[in-house]
């Protein structure tokens, strides 16, 4: 009997997961998706100044690239409006099933099968079960003392208030991250006053963004293999920045050059210059690309305070030494809770075994896609395959194929599961080939609490390619009838 399929998210992995399980013949597939429409993260982070910070030329699925980016690194917009488009356009969007929020999924020993709950209540079944909800899900809020009396608005990025009109309003910006470094020059004309808070400067070094003119574009429609070599191109440089987070790291020197020129001509106050110096390595945090943010911070109503902060009061945020920084709106650009994967929903595999239990003391899937004990689960954007550099869209598609591979090449005995042996063989490689990684070198949301690093991949794009290029049978084990 053909298996059928449900698939949590409807972002560019659970899309593309739809995809190559269609295109395996795979004709039982529901995705699953919480909002009322597809788009991931990219439907979620709509803040002022959200763009990607991947070459647009990479970031399109392979089997639907894109020709006419307006840009060479993607706006908001435009990159929900690709996803919206392409599901829509290749019947992708009718496997969808919005406004369906997964509350957990367990495991049926006698029946060999999942049960998906909803949030309303409602139960599912399917033979095999993806996770594509991601790393980058779940906003990460600092539990500050005093939060709830603060007396003006206050949210997160990733959870923007459009509501809100920042014109003439002192904005506290808490953190310097990824979205921070896009929202603060977004905003900055707008706003009266304007208080950054760091913990940690971070790396930022110069973003070759640009528009595409209507010739480009044309060119590119018109010459395909123009297009493709550009793509390779540009990858073929992404996996150098990926090969500078290892031993082998190229492009470290000339990186850190870029970065000390860019901040010595862009902020000119040597007292902020020093207070804007990261006090790590090079790539132990994500490296960060923008062209405005120095110039931002060097603005005469922004202020950059790193002083610990102590707790939020009704008008502002007080520090360690005492102060107390106004401010009528309070924004979190403080991540995403990168390392609880797959939570909040509850999973349970053979036996009732809990994934968060089987998770104690880290997160690990052998190739961060299939966990000893919970048959047929399959995860996308899983423990270890984060990248530092290049698409990550290139991680998700050779998950997906490797995915519709194992559902229609071993399922035909019945349930899979990973063998114990070979995930911790795996897993031990991976944890020493990242020991020995830049980003061992400081503490960053790649980590967990226990210190572990979970998110990301240690080696390149191509490489992960390989190792998922086909399913080795050996690694895997048919699940019996019942638990023994």
């Amino acid at each position: 009997m053909p298996p059928s399929v449900i698939v949590i998210g409807a972002g560019f992995g659970g899309l593309a997961a739809a995809h190559h399980l269609r295109a395996a013949g795979v004709a039982d597939v529901t995705v699953l998706e919480r909002a009322a429409d597809v788009g991931g993260v990219w439907r979620e982070n709509t803040y002022p100044g959200a763009a990607c910070d991947v070459p647009s030329v990479l970031y399109s699925w392979s089997f639907a690239p894109k020709h006419d980016w307006s840009h060479r690194y993607a706006r908001q917009p435009e990159i929900l409006d690709y996803i919206r488009q392409h599901a829509r356009r290749s019947g992708l969007a009718d496997l969808v099933r919005t406004g369906a929020e997964v509350t957990g999924a367990t495991w049926s020993d006698a029946d060999r099968r999942w049960t998906v709950r909803l949030a309303g209540g409602e139960e599912l079944h399917a033979d095999v079960l993806v996770s594509a909800v991601g790393q980058l899900s779940r906003p990460s809020v600092p539990a500050l003392p005093g939060l709830e009396s603060f007396a003006g608005s206050a949210f997160h990025t990733a959870t923007w208030d459009h509501d809100v009109d920042l014109t003439g309003r002192r904005v506290a910006v808490v953190g310097t991250g990824a979205s921070a470094i896009q929202v603060v020059p977004a905003i900055v004309d707008r706003v009266a006053g304007l208080t950054v808070f760091q913990r940690s400067a971070p790396y930022v070094v110069p973003k070759p963004d640009g528009a595409y003119s209507p010739r480009q574009q044309r060119r590119f429609g018109r010459r395909p293999r123009l297009h493709r070599l550009t793509r390779e191109g540009v990858f073929h440089l992404t996996e150098q920045l990926n090969r500078t987070l290892d031993s082998d790291g190229r492009l470290a020197g000339v990186l850190h050059q870029a970065w000390r020129l860019h901040l010595r001509r862009q902020v000119r106050d040597p007292e902020l210059r020093a207070r804007l110096v990261p006090d790590y390595p090079l790539g132990c945090k994500r490296l960060l690309f923008s062209n405005d943010w120095y110039p931002a911070l060097s603005r005469p109503h922004v202020d950059v305070v790193d002083e610990r902060i102590e707790a939020v009061e009704a008008g502002g945020i007080r520090t360690a030494d005492g102060v107390l920084h106004p401010a009528d709106v309070l924004v979190f650009g403080t991540g995403f809770a990168a390392t609880e994967f797959l939570a909040p929903m509850e999973i349970r595999g053979r036996a009732g075994r809990r994934l968060a239990d089987a998770w104690q003391g880290g997160a690990r899937a052998h190739l961060g896609i299939t966990v000893p004990a919970f048959p047929g689960l399959f995860v996308l954007y899983g423990p270890n395959t984060n990248l530092g550099g290049s698409s990550i869209i290139g991680m998700l598609e050779a998950q997906a194929r490797y995915v519709a591979e194992a559902v229609t090449s071993l399922g035909g005995a019945g349930p899979i599961e990973v063998r114990a042996d070979r995930a911790a063989a795996y897993d031990e490689e991976m944890q020493r080939r990242l020991g020995e990684s830049v980003w061992s070198g400081c503490a960053s949301w790649y980590r967990d609490p226990s210190g572990r690093i979970t998110t990301n991949w240690p080696g390149t794009v191509r490489e992960y390619q390989r190792r998922t290029e086909h399913v080795d049978p050996a690694d895997f084990r048919v699940t019996e009838g019942a638990s023994r």
